[in-house]
This record gives structure tokens, C-alpha cells and sequence, in this order.
């Protein structure tokens, strides 16, 4: 078994507790994590196969989904440090969604770099 990478728990009261578990190594998908100065966490989730990108955080409800459209989240107000994560981790997927990704082309043919 793998050694873990990367591990943290919800900083949010229970009210705020998620339904959902995020796995990053969910084949598929592509996560980010966030946390502002104030310990409020939030986490972008990519689908590779729909391109849909969303955003969940802990001070609105984890169960609360907020859609991503060209790197700007619907639906709630973000700060500007929430604004760039959101915006980097777009340019990062979302923004790519019509352009190759050049890594699983070559794997898929077996080419390599």
C-alpha cells in the first residue's frame, strides 16, 4: 500500500461536516485544496470526462456545490485570495478542457518524452 501524500481533516464545526469523502487518487479527477488565513478550507474538484469543475467549502456547507464556469465559482462570494486559487486551479484543468493533455495521449499510444 501506498504511503499517504497528503492528509487533513475538516476544520469546520459539525453543522458543516461533509457527506462526501475526497479521494485524490480518484482515477479521473483532479483536486485542489485551500485554506484562507481564518482555517476556512475549500476544495475544487475537475472531471476529466465532463470538464465540469466545482467548488465546495466548509464555511458554506461541504455539501453545498458551486459550479466553476471559466475560473470564476457561481453562486457565493469569494475573496480574492479564494478567487486566485480558484483561478489557478482552473488554468490548472477547466481551461485546458478543449486542448490535449499531453501526458495521457502518450501514454495511451506508449510514446514517451
Amino acid at each position: 500500500m501506498a504511503e499517504l501524500l497528503f492528509t487533513v481533516s475538516n476544520h469546520h464545526t459539525k453543522a458543516c461536516a461533509p457527506t462526501t469523502r475526497f479521494d485524490g487518487d480518484e482515477r479521473g479527477a483532479y483536486l485542489g485544496y485551500f485554506s484562507n488565513e481564518h482555517g476556512e478550507q475549500a476544495i475544487y474538484v475537475y472531471d476529466w470526462a465532463s470538464g465540469e469543475a466545482t467548488v465546495r467549502m466548509g464555511d458554506a456547507g461541504w455539501d453545498s456545490v458551486h459550479r466553476v464556469v471559466d475560473g470564476r465559482i457561481e453562486g457565493t462570494t469569494v475573496t480574492e485570495a479564494e478567487a486566485r486559487w480558484i483561478r489557478a486551479c482552473w488554468m490548472a484543468t477547466g481551461a485546458l478542457k478543449t486542448q490535449a493533455r499531453p501526458e495521457v495521449d502518450e501514454q495511451a499510444d506508449g510514446a514517451t518524452s
